[in-house]
């Protein structure tokens, strides 16, 4: 018997996938909890190394903004 995907944390997710990596199932739950490209942020090549440190602290700010956030639903 499988498991509730849709119950499942992105983090039990990903676990169960690496330990049943034929589960074609399971890969497209985790699939459809990816992030939509409209809510993807884009970064240009730096050109400077300030703009690589400025590039790199907005990035940072973006990843603890979305770890608050709550697992989201399949």
């Amino acid at each position: 018997m499988k498991p509730d995907f849709a119950s499942m944390s992105r983090k039990e997710l990903k676990a169960y996938i690496l330990s049943h990596r034929d589960d074609l199932e399971a890969i497209n739950a985790l699939y459809e909890r990816r992030t939509p490209d409209s809510e993807a942020v884009w970064f240009e090549p730096p050109k400077t190394m300030e703009e690589a440190e400025q590039q790199f602290e907005v990035f940072k700010k973006i990843i603890e903004e979305r770890e608050k956030k709550p697992d989201r639903p399949t």
